[in-house]
């Protein structure tokens, strides 16, 4: 809770209580975060506060496309399935990035380092088609780069905005649990990924994993 100080300023003695003034101040406890790099950290958990459950998530789940149905739409051309399906990250060259949503069987599990992964096969055919990041390591920014809730023109920095990619990472994978191993076990998940052509491998990350026993 917000706490308030009132401070008494009175003037030299020999004045009455009328030179006297109450003065709101906010205690430490209540100022913004800083605006150079020592205030980050404070602004972006409060960005993440305002946007992840409220926001990001139900966007995420909303406009997901099954596997199936996206690669379909990105073989027919990725500019035509980005502009249906996705959103482009800034600059010339930049990745599609996508919400996708779908199951299958768990091929592989790299479980034993701090960039886990899962390899899941969604069109039966064998081989892992889509690769899960578990985390807490996780590559690219597509959860940020997906979001239409984050704006770089809004932030400080390349800096702040690279702070902001790697806070959404750790916040989506903080919230998956993989108990046992996994392989062999049909695996349904919702995430985004980003690829820069459609021959690219899809290397999701995910804001939901389900393993079922």
């Amino acid at each position: 809770m917000k706490r308030i100080l009132l401070t008494v300023a009175c003037l030299a003695a020999g004045f009455g209580p009328s030179a006297c003034k109450i003065v709101k101040t906010d205690s430490v406890e209540g100022k913004a975060p800083a605006a150079d790099a020592s205030g980050d950290d404070a602004r972006i958990q409060n960005l993440l506060t305002d946007t992840w459950e409220p926001k990001l998530l139900p966007t995420i789940r909303d406009k997901a496309v099954p596997v199936a149905d996206l690669r379909a739409a990105i073989a027919g051309g990725l500019d035509a399935a980005g502009k249906a399906h996705g959103k482009a990250g800034s600059g010339a060259g930049a990745a599609w990035n996508f919400a996708v949503k779908g199951q299958g069987k768990v091929i592989e599990a790299k479980l034993d380092s701090r960039a886990r992964t899962m390899g899941i096969d969604t069109d039966n055919d064998g081989a892992a088609d889509v690769t899960l990041q578990l985390g807490p390591v996780v590559k690219g920014s597509a959860l940020r780069d997906y979001s239409p809730f984050y704006d770089f023109t809004n932030f400080r920095d390349q800096i702040e905005f690279a702070k902001l990619g790697r806070a959404l990472n750790d916040k989506a994978t903080a919230g998956l649990t993989i108990e046992g191993d996994p392989t062999g076990k049909t695996a349904s998940f919702t995430g985004v990924f980003a690829i820069r052509s459609a021959t690219e491998d899809w290397l999701v990350t995910p804001i939901s994993v389900e393993v079922a026993p």
